[in-house]
């Protein structure tokens, strides 16, 4: 059972003011699950972005919540980088703001993060790594490209079945600065109502 702070989140999302150009943005995704679905295979799902310390841990995270809580079955979601950094720390206390139970596993220059959406599901281990890492699926997996920069300088990623496109604004540019709270909660805000209006639109079997 979805954490009751983060299905009070979800409820105060307005899916309606999702644009139409958004909404487009995010069609190949629905084509995606929907097909999975259809078909009775897994649905994994991998968010890439450049660093893996912000916008593809905000997608992975929400997307795995909000499958859960439109009961979307065989869901898998991954994310990873062009290159691994850290799970950025303002991003962690952004999700836990939201509702999510976040646990360090291990220290250092790269933590290891676990990540409770759900009463009785598995942990997300939330941690920065490429891609590519041995962590997340060699195939059979749909490539989510979450910032601009990896999306053009990574034109072909190994194993992806498909590759789509939903570039997110970095809340980085925010950092150290008096909007930075603001800013990430926003960025986390809009990742999560488009995750959310992507499993309300999958038609269960």
């Amino acid at each position: 059972m979805l954490f009751q702070q983060i299905k009070t989140t979800f409820t105060s999302f307005k899916k309606e003011n999702i644009s139409s150009e958004r909404k487009q943005v995010l069609e190949p995704l629905i084509d995606y699950i929907q097909f999975k679905v259809n078909e009775n295979k897994n649905i994994n799902i991998n968010f890439i972005c450049t660093h893996n310390s912000r916008r593809s841990h905000l997608s992975q995270i929400w997307a795995q919540a909000a499958a859960h809580y439109y009961n979307v079955k065989n869901v898998n979601c991954y994310s990873g980088g062009t290159e691994a950094t850290a799970f950025f720390p303002m991003a962690a206390k952004t999700l836990e703001q939201a509702g999510f139970q976040i646990n360090a596993l291990s220290e250092g220059n790269n933590p290891v993060y676990s990540i409770k959406y759900a009463e009785n599901e598995h942990p997300i281990i939330g941690f920065s790594k490429t891609f590519d890492n041995p962590f997340n699926p060699k195939s059979d997996f749909a490539a989510l490209m979450t910032c601009s920069h990896a999306d053009e300088n990574c034109p072909f990623i190994v194993g992806c079945e498909k590759r789509i496109s939903v570039r997110y604004e970095d809340p980085k540019f925010f950092d150290n600065t008096s909007q930075q709270v603001e800013k990430y909660k926003e960025r986390s805000n809009q990742i999560a109502t488009e995750m959310l209006y992507v499993f309300s639109q999958i038609k269960l079997k």
